[in-house]
């Protein structure tokens, strides 16, 4: 499939980044922080953010390649107003999924940071993503877990309602070469393409609207988070699942991913680099001992159900 015609501290915001400062054994006390840091930046960045997203929704709808997206605003600064389905829908799911690390960091009594969100250039889609800060060490297994697979599983939620509408707006179009960037297909791309839209025909493509877009970049950032590596989403709960053996299934999953940028995406050689600087193994909480309970293993294979389809091993395909 095709985006419309016309790339850590965590990207998509999916990184959750402990600072613990202060720590008593047993309780913790969140400190009171400048108005500054705990309101004020974080506001500022988002309204910066939203700024970028909303001027790459915009500049996705150029159709002349020698123009660059500053010229792109200056000559037609009321164009930015194009980019709102885009921005809209991408930053939708972000906050979702951001909100649902924050509220149950809250619920679990941990100190944590709004989300503070990463402008981006406009020339793909605005932004690197956020991070939140948790303050405190996680006290057991249990809300490590909780934390850790809130936010893919609420922005996923999302991400698949936005496809669907995206879906019911994008254009078939006949293949008029293969030439350009063409999108990764994941399971649930291609589930929801043929229930939306219907079997293709082999001379017929799939011109993504911009809220399709957005909703497949939203599943492609979804699926990276979920991977089981160090302090992404996927190490998080990985680690509360299997204890140290996260290491391991981190470890045999790096040659897979070089294979993959050997084979395909390049990027993944960028993914491999990061995990390696960032820790394959996820550090230790404060109660591993504690049992997840039966109902959280049953979310655990959600969470890599979900993993399963959004992933694509090649989520760009440059011809």
């Amino acid at each position: 499939m095709n985006r419309d015609e016309s790339d850590q501290n965590r990207s998509s915001g999916e990184l959750i980044s402990p600072s613990f400062e202060n720590a008593e054994e047993d309780e913790w006390v969140e400190e009171e922080r400048p108005a500054f840091s705990a309101f004020v930046l974080p506001i500022m960045l988002f309204a910066l953010t939203l700024f970028t997203v909303l001027w790459a929704g915009a500049y996705q709808t150029n159709t002349n390649p020698l123009v660059g997206p500053w010229d792109f605003l200056v000559d037609d600064p009321g164009s930015l107003w194009r980019g709102i389905p885009f921005a809209a829908t991408l930053l939708g799911i972000l906050v979702t999924h951001e909100l649902g690390h924050y509220v149950l960091s809250r619920l679990h009594g941990v100190p944590t940071s709004l989300p503070l969100f990463v402008p981006g250039l406009p020339h793909f889609v605005g932004t690197f993503g956020a991070i939140i800060r948790m303050r405190a060490p996680l006290t057991d297994r249990r809300a490590l877990f909780d934390i850790g697979v809130a936010g893919p599983i609420a922005g996923f939620v999302v991400a698949v309602i936005a496809l669907v509408i995206g879906l019911r707006l994008s254009t078939v179009v006949p293949i008029q070469g293969n030439y350009g960037m063409h999108l990764g297909e994941p399971l649930l791309l291609q589930f929801a393409s043929w229930v939306v839209i219907g079997p293709l025909a082999p001379t017929a493509d799939v011109i993504l609207h911009p809220v399709g877009f957005a909703a497949w970049f939203g599943l492609f950032i979804t699926s990276l988070n979920l991977l089981p590596i160090g302090q992404l989403d996927g190490g998080h709960v990985a680690y509360a699942l299997l204890g140290e053996r996260q290491r391991s299934v981190a470890v045999a999953l790096i040659p897979i991913l070089m294979v993959f940028g050997w084979l395909g995406w390049k990027g993944w050689f960028l993914w491999v680099g990061l995990a390696g600087m960032m820790g394959l193994a996820h550090p230790p909480v404060r109660n591993p001992g504690r049992d997840l309970g039966t109902a959280r293993v049953l979310i655990g294979w959600l969470a890599l159900f979900i993993f399963a389809v959004t992933f694509s091993w090649e989520p760009f395909i440059l011809r």
